[in-house]
């Protein structure tokens, strides 16, 4: 246990050294939070795929959890539950377009990730850094609860528990409890809890501040630096759950999956469960008696709890959705809550879009008309007067725009579009359109091929609770 608890200790000082500026000490909710003990009494595991170049490094570091690795190093890190994707890491002579500028990839794209702090984390790759786009980089960063990172490299950033950065190039920052950030380069920022924050230069910016008593509702930290809320209550509520399904290499769920479609086997099934045609359920998934239509997503850290999805739905990383109707083509953003009452089920409409960060908690019956983009903190239907809007109205909005703790700048059509374009991507890549043609085949035909491999801890000695090194290297085949 020595060296576990030394590389916690050595982490917490570079990223504090980081951090001078905005200044933030992390060292308090750091301490505590790794069971340093129990450590030796997890198995991680991670996955290979055939088709996929694998190269796994991992230095000194200390693994939990289940993991789906492509290319990647480690190096000194602590990772404990996180999810690291390398599904759709680019390969060498790949173009990637940024800021209209091509760029043919010189190498395979990579993780890095070198000596970082992330519990229970998601870490997406689909890289934004123009810098480096053939490397996912990450360095010393601090990412508490349920905190996501996607597509971006970081280097001295906490974030604090259900925070999300995404598409998003971050330099020595520190992001509030259940804050959203889309903002491209960030310096020395420090973001306020609950805020909602979406900007792409040039065309628009999109802001939302949560009243601070009623985030503190959901979510608060103490002066200890812990965690405590509706949002934590839910999910230590089922957190036991996950035990039997972490206790093999990969567990068998009893339920009719098509072919076409994918279920993890690190998913929590429980219940009357239906799965239709090109669904992805992801890791650490949460589906209880759920009726999940053709190319509908669950991605990880999701919780559908006694609702419908008609179909095309994306229910991003973190969402949780419980008593709702879902019409077609919806979208419910990274960590938003859901909550329609038991007999009176939230009903979203058809080609809705539920912003990252909304929670919606219903105390009386609400219905989401069609097409209408939806935000904020929601309880009565009179709140979505000012949490709200038809996308057909919000598409025309030009120059300064105020309703509510919402304020918008810019063009709303490029606002529309962009999130369009986005979710089309998404139900792209998780393999929602597939129609038996292996071209556009996606997640949830692809990840049926993975395998999945167990790695044991050191159970004693100054290296108990750290995982041995690993190194995976694809076999290249030569004609002698």
């Amino acid at each position: 246990m020595k060296y576990l608890d030394k590389l916690i200790d050595r982490i917490i000082r570079r990223v504090n050294a980081n951090l001078r500026k905005p200044l933030l000490d992390v060292s308090p909710y750091v301490h505590g939070l790794i069971p340093s003990e129990s450590h030796a009494q997890y198995y991680a595991f991670y996955s290979l795929d055939c088709e996929r170049t694998n190269l796994f490094r991992f230095e000194g570091s200390s693994l939990a959890g289940t993991y789906f690795l492509g290319k990647c190093e480690v190096l000194d890190s602590v990772l404990y539950k996180s999810d690291i994707r390398g599904d759709e890491l680019k390969k060498k002579g790949d173009k990637v377009d940024i800021a209209g500028i091509t760029i043919p990839l010189r190498e395979d794209e990579k993780f890095h990730i070198r000596d970082s702090f992330l519990m229970k984390t998601l870490v997406h790759c689909h890289a934004k850094d123009p810098q480096n786009p053939e490397l996912f980089k990450i360095h010393n960063t601090v990412a508490l609860h349920f905190s996501n990172i996607h597509g971006t490299s970081l280097n001295g950033v906490f974030l604090a528990p259900f925070a999300t950065i995404d598409l998003s190039v971050a330099h020595d920052c520190a992001l509030g409890e259940f804050s959203y950030v889309q903002a491209g380069e960030m310096l020395h920022t420090r973001i306020d809890p609950g805020r909602v924050w979406v900007k792409a230069e040039g065309a628009f910016e999109w802001n939302y501040q949560y009243p601070k008593e009623a985030l503190a509702e959901y979510i608060n930290m103490d002066d200890k630096g812990r965690p405590s809320g509706v949002f934590m209550d839910f999910l230590d509520e089922r957190k036991e759950d996950f035990v039997p399904v972490y206790a093999t290499v990969a567990f068998e769920h009893d339920l009719d999956v098509p072919e076409n479609s994918k279920v993890s086997p690190y998913a929590m099934i429980k219940g009357d469960v239906t799965v239709g045609e090109n669904v992805l359920v992801a890791q650490r998934s949460w589906i209880e008696d759920s009726y999940l239509g053709k190319g509908a997503n669950a991605q990880e850290h999701c919780y559908i709890i006694n609702s419908h999805y008609e179909g095309n739905n994306v229910t991003a990383h973190g969402g949780k959705v419980i008593n709702c109707r879902m019409g077609t083509n919806t979208f419910v953003g990274f960590n938003s809550f859901l909550r329609g009452l038991e007999k009176s089920p939230v009903e979203v409409g058809n080609g809705c879009i539920v912003m990252p960060h909304t929670i919606i908690d219903a105390t009386e019956p609400i219905s989401i008309p069609e097409d209408h983009l939806v935000w904020g903190l929601i309880k009565t239907a009179a709140d979505l007067d000012t949490h709200s809007m038809s996308l057909s109205d919000f598409a025309k909005l030009k120059g300064q725009f105020q309703l509510g703790n919402m304020t918008f700048e810019g063009i709303g059509a490029k606002f529309v579009e962009g999130f369009g374009h986005r979710i089309e991507h998404i139900l792209e890549l998780n393999g929602a359109f597939y129609d038996g043609n292996g071209e556009n085949s996606g997640h949830a035909q692809n990840n049926r091929r993975v395998s999945y491999n167990i790695l044991m801890p050191f159970t004693q000695g100054d290296r108990q609770g750290l995982f041995p090194s690993l190194s995976i290297a694809p076999f290249v085949p030569t004609d002698d």
